[in-house]
């Protein structure tokens, strides 16, 4: 136990981050030399830096298009990285998608796509239905974004309104092969939900995303509304079971939970994974997890202290104020209203691309101080969480954990260090 709690915490956000380093975790899972030609393509926060792990370590000829968020960039030689925006699409993701339609058109069957797939794909490689505008699609990811749908909800409207994902680029890219390298941001790891799974079999269905749609009144432009219901839709399903596919999961929430395991035992803590994929409005878990700590440190139960909660998965937050939302900044201002100024119970909260909602922050750090110091400078917590403006309270405490681009994405990251009545 040498470091001191909140640098016991970022080492930990830390590990779980470099655990998902594709430099580290892509290598093992490339192919050997293929008959054909080998062409690698891409979408996703990690694909820049998953792009030029292939370049580092793949022996044989090969080309490519990738493209990743604005910043995310990773000079490649032979690899062509273009970027583009998220969480909301723009011109240069419908571009994207168009091109990437494009590089993978008139391939053999002994060619190989190796597709390098993270989170953020969905935004970062859009194609609109045929006469609906990129203004429609933007509207509805803003709507899907703010309503309080979990990620695979999202994921499955967006799959129905797109001519690249639910497996439709798969099946362009028939019939050469696919190898699918997949980094993990999704509850449950499904890859249909990994950057709306645009080269494996989709799970749902149109009537999955209207139900979805109905459940959170989201209000359609009339192109959206023309295109799904459309007797042509209906009738169509996206069956890509003749294709030749390979996918392999690289990087997980679970992993990164247990790398920053690792990290707690060595300094001598004892510590618990809570799940890996847990949701819920963000403000709602962090109450259940504050009781939980709670008993720990005060009555020893269900774990002794010392020790540490881990957890992961993608909360959500229906925006009801003003402020820039944030799921982890909203946990954590939540969990250190709830936890009241308990002594010896620290926690951190950060999502592992290092962007907390739509801001360059990945998250925050809570300690027992918190909600008094935030009285001090004359800051009504309560009145923060309910604008869901927990990026500004903790920016006005100095408590925001910046990163930069980490150019990989497990999901969420959350990290309790309880210690009882010690500081």
């Amino acid at each position: 136990m040498s470091k001191n709690p909140k640098e016991l915490l970022r080492s930990l956000f830390e590990a779980a981050v470099a655990s998902a380093q594709p430099a580290l975790c892509l290598p093992p899972f490339l192919p050997k030399k293929v008959e054909g030609k080998l062409i690698v393509i891409g979408a996703g926060k990690a694909s820049a830096a998953m792009a030029k792990a292939v370049e580092d370590n793949y022996e044989g000829e090969l080309k490519g298009l990738v493209v990743t968020r604005y910043g995310y960039n990773v000079p490649c030689e032979k690899i062509e990285i273009i970027e583009a925006a998220h969480p909301v699409p723009d011109t240069a993701s419908v571009t994207a998608g168009r091109r990437i339609l494009e590089y993978v058109k008139d391939l053999g069957k002994d060619d190989t796509v190796l597709c390098l797939i993270s989170g953020g794909g969905s935004a970062l490689m859009s194609l609109p239905p045929e006469n609906m505008s990129l203004e429609d699609l933007q509207a509805i990811n803003k709507e899907l974004l703010s309503c309080g749908a979990t990620i695979n909800e999202m994921n499955c409207v967006r799959r129905n309104l797109s001519q690249i994902s639910g497996g439709r680029l798969a099946k362009a890219i028939h019939p050469a092969k696919i190898i699918n390298l997949l980094i993990s941001d999704v509850p449950e790891d499904e890859p249909c939900n990994i950057a709306s799974g645009p080269t494996v079999q989709d799970k749902t269905n149109l009537s999955d995303a209207l139900a979805i749609i109905e459940r959170y009144k989201i209000s359609l432009p009339d192109s959206a509304k023309k295109y799904l219901d459309s007797k042509a839709l209906r009738e169509e399903a996206v069956d890509i079971s003749g294709v030749d596919i390979s996918t392999h999961l690289i990087a997980t929430p679970q992993l990164a939970l247990e790398a920053a395991a690792s990290i707690c035992r060595k300094e001598g803590y004892p510590t618990y994974i809570l799940g890996d994929s847990i949701e819920g409005e963000a403000a709602d878990v962090a109450t259940v997890i504050a009781g939980i700590s709670k008993q720990i440190a005060n009555k020893s139960q269900p774990f002794s202290y010392p020790c540490v909660l881990l957890s992961g998965g993608e909360t959500t937050v229906t925006l009801k104020g003003d402020g820039r939302g944030g799921r982890n900044v909203e946990f954590l201002l939540s969990f250190a209203l709830a936890m009241n100024g308990q002594e010896g119970v620290y926690a951190l909260a950060g999502d592992t691309d290092g962007v907390d909602g739509i801001e360059e922050i990945a998250g925050a750090i809570c300690d027992p101080s918190t909600i008094s110091r935030a009285w001090q400078k004359g800051i009504n917590p309560r009145k923060s969480l309910e604008n869901n403006d927990g990026h500004g309270f903790f920016e006005a405490l100095g408590d925001s954990v910046i990163t930069g681009p980490t150019r990989t994405n497990v999901n969420d990251f959350r990290a309790i260090l309880i210690n009882g009545d010690a500081s």
